[in-house]
C-alpha cells in the first residue's frame, strides 16, 4: 500500500498518526515531518506496528517539501501544521503530483483573516494535474460540513438557516491554556466577528454577540459569535441558505486571560522592539503556556460540536441537529490527548483513507462538504467519534425566523 506523509508534528498530528498507525494494512510506511525532529521521533517510537520515519521540515520552505517528496515518494501528504503553510505545501504537492489535505484555510501571517480564496485559485491546476486537494477535513470545519451536506440529501429539500455550534465544557485545571496552537487560537478569536446574512457578509466587534445554547450532555451555555471560515464555503455550496453563524462556547475563566492579554498588548501579531530584537508578543504568550499536546493526562468533561439547521421538506417547516459528543478522558484513554485535538485530529486519518482507496479520490480542489458525506461518517464511529442526528429538534436560537 502507498506511503503517506504527514506534515507537523502537534497535538492534532499526534492524534492522526495514532489512528493512520492503527492501519498499517493501509498506512504500512507514515513519514512525519515537523521542524521539532525530537516530536517525530518520539511518535515513531510509540507506534512500532507501522514504520515511521521522523523528518525535520521547515514546511515554509517549498524547496526543502519537495527534496522530501522526491525522497519518499508518498501518495498523499496531510498537512497539519499552521495556516501559514498551506500555500507552500500546495504548492510543492502540485509540483510533485501528490494529493493534498489540510484542516484549516490560508491565512496570511501579517493579516488574520481567513479567507479560502487562495485555495481556491489552485482549483484548476489540481484538476490538470490529476491530483486531489481536500481543504478544512478537521471536525469544524471538516465533519461539519459533511454534517451540512448530509442533512441536505437526506433531510431537506432547502436549507435556510445554518449555526454551527461549539462546547467545550472540560476541566484541564490550568488556570489558563488552548486547546490547539495558541496563536492561531487566539488570532482566530480576536478577530471581527462575522457572519453570512442574505448574501451580505455582516462584520460585529469580537465577541459582541453571545446566546444561551443548550448542549446535550453538557446544558445551557453562553456562545459567542466568531467567524469560521466553512461558513465561507457552505454559503457558496447550498446558495439557499439564508444566514450562517458560528457560535463558540468559552468559560468566564478564559475569557478573563483573553481580555487581560488583550488589554495589555500580549495578542498583538507585529513584532515589537525588545532591547534590540523583533519580538511578536502573541508568539512570546504562545513560549509561556502550555503546550496543548500535553493536556490530555488532567483533562475531564464533554466536547460537543454540532450543526443546527431550519429549512423545509416536502413544503414543510423542519429542523434538524446534527452532532457528536466526546469525553476527553475517553479521548486520553484512546490517543493519549485531549478532546479538542481528537476532534480535529480523527476525520484527516478517516479522509486519507478515502483518498487512497478512491472514495474521495477527485482531481480538483474540493471542500468537504462538495465530497459525498456518506463514507466519512460511516466511518466516523468506529474511529471513535459517534454521531446523531435528531429531526424537528426544538432550536434554543429564538431569533430565527418562523416559516
Amino acid at each position: 500500500m502507498p506511503k503517506v506523509m504527514v506534515v507537523g508534528a502537534g497535538a492534532v498530528a499526534q492524534v492522526t498518526v495514532c489512528k493512520l498507525a492503527r492501519r498499517p494494512d493501509l498506512f504500512p510506511e507514515i513519514v512525519l515531518a515537523s521542524r521539532t525532529f525530537a516530536k517525530c521521533q518520539k511518535l515513531a517510537e510509540r507506534y512500532p506496528q507501522t514504520r515511521i520515519i521522523p523528518e525535520e521540515l521547515n514546511a515554509d520552505d517549498k524547496a526543502q517539501t519537495l527534496n522530501l517528496i522526491e525522497k519518499h515518494r508518498p501518495v498523499l501528504v496531510l498537512n497539519l501544521a499552521l495556516p501559514y503553510q498551506d500555500l507552500s505545501l500546495m504548492d510543492a504537492c502540485l509540483e510533485a503530483g501528490v494529493d493534498y489535505l489540510d484542516t484549516a484555510s490560508y491565512e496570511p501571517p501579517e493579516l488574520p483573516l481567513y479567507e479560502y480564496k487562495y485555495q481556491w485559485a489552485y482549483k484548476e491546476k489540481y484538476e490538470k494535474a490529476g491530483i486531489t486537494a481536500i481543504l478544512g477535513i478537521g471536525f469544524d470545519p471538516g465533519v461539519t460540513n459533511a454534517f451540512v451536506a448530509y442533512a441536505a440529501r437526506h433531510f431537506f429539500d432547502e436549507i435556510h438557516y445554518l449555526d454551527i455550534i461549539d462546547c467545550n465544557a472540560g476541566d484541564h485545571g490550568l488556570p489558563f491554556a488552548t486547546n490547539f496552537n495558541l496563536e492561531i487560537n487566539l488570532r482566530e478569536i480576536t478577530q471581527n466577528g462575522r457572519y453570512y446574512e442574505n448574501g451580505k457578509l455582516i462584520e460585529v466587534p469580537p465577541l459582541s454577540i453571545s446566546q444561551d445554547v443548550r448542549f446535550p450532555e453538557i446544558g445551557v451555555r453562553k456562545a459567542y459569535l466568531i467567524f469560521h471560515e466553512e461558513l465561507e464555503s457552505l454559503v457558496k455550496n447550498f446558495p439557499t441558505i439564508r444566514r450562517a453563524r458560528f457560535w463558540m462556547t468559552f468559560s468566564e475563566k478564559y475569557l478573563m486571560h483573553l481580555k487581560a492579554f488583550m488589554n495589555v498588548g500580549l495578542t498583538r501579531i507585529d513584532a515589537i522592539d525588545y532591547e534590540g530584537h523583533p519580538v511578536v508578543p502573541i508568539k512570546f504568550l504562545q513560549k509561556l503556556l502550555p503546550d496543548p499536546a500535553a493536556l490530555g493526562a488532567n483533562y475531564k468533561g464533554w466536547v460537543s460540536i454540532g450543526v443546527q439547521l431550519r429549512g423545509v421538506y416536502q413544503g414543510q417547516p423542519r429542523t434538524a441537529f446534527l452532532y457528536t459528543n466526546i469525553r476527553h478522558e475517553w479521548a486520553y484513554q484512546d490517543c493519549g490527548s485531549q478532546a479538542v485535538a481528537y476532534t480535529a485530529g480523527v476525520p484527516p486519518a478517516i479522509a486519507a483513507e478515502l483518498i487512497v482507496t478512491g472514495a474521495w479520490k477527485k482531481p480538483g480542489v474540493w471542500n468537504v462538504e462538495e465530497l459525498p458525506p456518506e463514507p466519512l461518517l460511516e466511518l466516523l464511529p468506529a474511529a471513535g467519534l459517534p454521531w446523531k442526528a435528531v429531526i424537528d429538534y426544538p432550536l434554543d436560537f429564538i431569533d430565527i425566523p418562523q416559516e
